[in-house]
């Protein structure tokens, strides 16, 4: 193993995790032995400034040593400097000058996200294709839905007829499909829109205040929410912040009444009366968040948007949050995550945001902004690029021309790094790692087979982040885009479930529940090349080792960590060689965990 000097912001390394300001913060480095100094270099009020660590322990052939850092500003940047040539910073270490961007951080910005988010594994649910309790049938249906049947396939390609196709999944069918959700191991559910709507997806919500009827309106998501927290489990919302749709109150009001309070919320010309819009798509008109009245409805305390809903759920996810208060010139997007974080904290202090961010979300992350991200481009790509299926035929990579492109471990490693070091440790391990969602292909799509999605699995349940499983992609539902995604799920076809994959997914999750190591630990690299990728997962207590193959190859040998007993995998123990190696299966598409003794 290559002893490069290491450090996280894990509690291995960072034992306080939620500091104050005006704390001073012990923090530990761990070097080859043969290193002389350390330096930490913090910038407080801007200022860099040095001082020395000194030594704490020598154990396992490295020297960890310990340095002091005052939390002196509500994000407190912090670097560490090796033999006075090496800097060591959250992407690693490198013998040149770099900008601050990757430094490790402190962040004492108000309360810290909820401990329960690190523990957690989150399954998306799209309300309309999920389940259907026997008293959706009686419900008339509205004007806009085109009924289908639960056995048809939906539109694959986006057409005028797409967000209008309704099945009828509700509230009520959640509630009686819990067992399978048990029975795979999540232990919270995360819903799509469930405010009324003129859509089968309602993300063009036409009302904050009550719960769609089609759903079964208020009562249903009590009785739903009733039925997860009596399991222990979280129940988390779908907010959209940066639009409403067009038959909103609100903007129903803007149109018709030209001096109404109302035709501040959004952006109008005055001159031709048009509307500023999500991506012009006229029905989702956007959100003009310089009015104090937008400000007040949607976070002004018991009753608003943000926190009515806050005694059933835990949480939000907050849809389009990279262009919620974004227009041109304007931007108040760190003005209404603050003011949505003040707001729903003082209403209920251990709920969760999370925001959704297509591409880089760490910019609106830490200082006021959201708890975490959905983690598209920390994760999701670099994994799609690796494993991607030899033959995949899709028009584009999730937005990007020129469709998924083969990626070797090496690259998918240096992209996780350049995303994950621009973030604070506390928003990494509250991002949602995901391998699909309702607005993407589906995994094993992407990839091909079930082996090589066995591997995708094993890496979202070990890497730090929280595992975000969309309903489906544990018994095998494939999909090229959102729309041929939201299939509804077979629960009349039992037969058609891969479920070799759906006993994958079952030990994994349980192997993250049962492992604190892989909710809580720090990660360190051990090998990559672009066939495998090899990291640790450390806490004080436990050290598991974590080997990912998506082709057979050559046998690794990793010297220095002693021997190992599988936790996963087919694969026997490891016992250190006469030159203190152990030797690493060969066989791929693979994935292994061992706990090292």
């Amino acid at each position: 193993m290559s002893l490069l000097p290491h450090h996280d912001g894990s509690a291995l390394y960072v034992p306080e995790q939620a500091p104050e300001l005006g704390d001073t913060v012990t923090v530990f480095v761990r070097t080859p032995a043969a290193v002389r100094a350390v330096h930490v270099r913090s910038t407080p009020d801007g200022e860099p400034r040095f001082s020395a660590a000194v030594v704490d322990r020598v154990a396992g052939g490295e020297t960890w040593w310990r340095a002091e850092v005052e939390v002196r500003n509500p994000v407190t940047n912090y670097r560490f400097l090796i033999d006075g040539t090496l800097w060591l910073t959250a992407a690693g270490v490198v013998a040149h000058d770099v900008p601050d961007a990757t430094d490790f951080r402190l962040v004492a910005d108000g309360p810290p996200p909820p401990d329960w988010a690190v523990d957690v594994v989150v399954y998306e649910i799209f309300p309309d294709r999920f389940a259907r309790s026997a008293a959706a049938a009686h419900r008339p249906l509205p004007d806009w839905a085109i009924p289908c049947d639960w056995a048809s396939t939906p539109v694959a390609v986006s057409r005028p007829e797409t967000p209008y196709q309704f099945y009828g999944g509700d509230l009520d069918g959640i509630v009686e499909r819990l067992d399978h959700i048990a029975d795979l191991g999540a232990n919270t559910v995360y819903l799509t829109p469930v405010f009324p709507a003129r859509s089968n997806h309602r993300y063009d919500a036409a009302a904050f205040d009550r719960i769609d009827p089609l759903l079964g309106g208020d009562e249903a998501l009590r009785r739903l929410a009733d039925a997860v927290h009596a399991r222990g489990w979280r129940l988390i919302g779908d907010l959209t912040t940066n639009h409403t749709g067009d038959t909103h109150p609100w903007f129903t009001t803007a149109v018709s009444d030209l001096d109404s309070v109302e035709r501040e919320f959004y952006y109008f010309d005055d001159v031709t009366g048009d509307y500023e819009s999500w991506w012009g798509v006229t029905t989702l008109p956007k959100l003009n968040w310089a009015s104090a009245e937008l400000r007040r409805r949607f976070f002004g305390g018991p009753g608003s948007v943000a926190t009515r809903w806050l005694d059933v759920l835990d949480g939000w996810r907050v849809d389009v949050a990279n262009m919620t208060g974004r227009l041109g010139a304007v931007d108040h997007a760190h003005e209404v995550a603050r003011l949505m974080r003040t707001a729903v904290a003082a209403a209920r202090p251990d709920a969760l945001l999370v925001a959704e961010h297509a591409h880089d979300g760490t910019g609106d992350l830490d200082v006021g902004g959201w708890h975490g991200t959905m983690n598209y481009s920390g994760f999701l790509r670099p994994m799609w690029s690796w494993l991607r299926a030899d033959t995949l035929d899709l028009p584009d990579f999730l937005g990007v021309p020129g469709g998924v492109p083969r990626r070797g471990g090496r690259a998918v490693v240096a992209t996780m790094r350049a995303f994950a070091a621009r973030m604070s440790w506390r928003s990494l391990v509250t991002s949602w790692n995901l391998l699909g969602s309702h607005d993407t292909g589906r995994i094993r799509t992407a990839v091909g087979d079930a082996s090589r999605q066995a591997v995708a699995a094993g890496l979202l349940m070990t890497m730090p982040g929280t595992p975000m499983v969309f309903a489906g992609d544990e018994i095998g539902l494939t999909g090229v885009n959102g729309d041929d995604s939201r299939t509804p799920y077979p629960w009349h076809r039992p037969g058609s479930w891969d479920v070799a994959t759906l006993a994958r997914y079952r030990d994994l999750i349980a192997l993250r529940r049962r492992h604190e190591a892989l909710r809580r630990g720090g990660l360190r690299w051990v090998h990559v090349d672009d066939d495998m990728l090899v990291f640790l997962r450390e806490t004080a207590e436990q050290r598991l080792l974590v080997s990912a193959r998506r082709a057979p190859g050559a046998p690794v040998r990793i010297a220095g960590l002693g021997p190992a007993e599988p936790v996963y995998g087919d694969s026997g123990p490891l016992w250190p060689d006469s030159d203190g190696a152990v030797c690493l299966p060969a066989d791929g598409p693979a994935f292994h965990v061992w706990a090292i003794a």
